[in-house]
């Protein structure tokens, strides 16, 4: 073979397989660039507009533009916001529901996803199946029926009302992303653990629930974002102001501080969503890792 040959040969390229030039990798890397920035404009300058505008005096946002920067700041729009609004009383309602709630959702997805894929049972996969289909009924099916049953045995009104569709509703999302962890676990762990003494509670509370961390985390965080801001359910079920919460409480706020007190109303919108936000900056690595094991499975 001669040495032309051999030169031909290292030079070759795969069949259909197209060099990326330089510019084009720099182009794309622009375009993402541009592409970031405007999701986080999009995303960022609401929140922002939210938070100036709460920081305004009253008379100052009525009379200049109400996208403009603000100039002067006070916190009067706050303590409005509190002292009329009872912000207080819609914040711990709707503590009190997405906490219930997410305890419920954890504890029973979690065993619902342990016994259907770490033990597995006969029909487990009808089971599973039964749960993914609840993924595409919408929640408007249930408004009637359930109404009528909670008015039968005296559960309107109430926590209880709000948090069991809610649990219901979010099973089936959080059924799926533990069966989607519990893949990646080697067969070999439990099987160590079998041989060691620990039969099938010991297991989900030494061994599965520990290694569940992140999904726990994952699964608390994107349940917590539908019950904090769920209306369907709330506006269905309570009758009282002492038990509404959050976004049933801030429907009704327009409507009790008047169409021009504005700040005060935007106060209230931004002290209501701080939470989410805070908790967001927080656990999103996790969060984002979670979701990330659910798409692979």
């Amino acid at each position: 073979m001669s040495a032309t040959t051999v030169i031909t040969k290292k030079v070759r390229r795969p069949h259909g397989r197209r060099p990326v030039s330089r510019g084009n990798a720099t182009g794309a890397r622009t375009l993402s660039r541009v592409l970031i920035v405007l999701v986080l404009l999009l995303q960022v300058y609401p929140f922002y507009w939210i938070v100036s505008t709460s920081l305004q005096p009253a008379e100052s946002f009525a009379a200049g533009d109400a996208f403009s920067l603000p100039v002067d700041f006070t916190f009067d729009n706050f303590t409005r916001a509190f002292e009329q609004g009872d912000i207080s009383r819609f914040l711990l309602n709707s503590a009190v529901v997405t906490v219930a709630s997410n305890v419920l959702i954890v504890v029973l997805g979690m065993m619902g996803a342990y016994a259907i894929q770490v033990l597995g049972f006969q029909l487990s996969r009808a089971v599973l199946a039964l749960f993914l289909g609840g993924i595409v009924v919408p929640v408007q099916v249930a408004l009637v029926p359930l109404f009528i049953n909670y008015a039968n045995v005296g559960l309107l009104d109430s926590y209880v009302s709000m948090i069991l569709p809610l649990v219901g509703f979010a099973l089936p999302m959080s059924v799926f992303l533990f069966i989607s962890f519990f893949t990646y676990v080697p067969k070999e762990v439990y099987e160590a653990a079998s041989l060691d003494g620990c039969g099938p509670y010991r297991l989900f509370l030494r061994i599965t629930a520990p290694m569940s961390t992140g999904t726990i985390v994952t699964v608390v965080f994107v349940n917590s974002i539908f019950i904090w801001n769920d209306f369907i359910f709330a506006n269905t079920f309570v009758l009282s102001e002492e038990m509404k919460t959050v976004p049933l409480g801030l429907q009704s706020y327009l409507g009790a501080m008047g169409s021009t007190d504005w700040t005060a109303t935007f106060a209230a919108v931004s002290v209501t969503v701080t939470p989410l936000l805070l908790a967001f900056l927080v656990f999103n690595r996790i969060v984002v890792r979670g979701l990330e094991a659910g798409g692979r499975s």
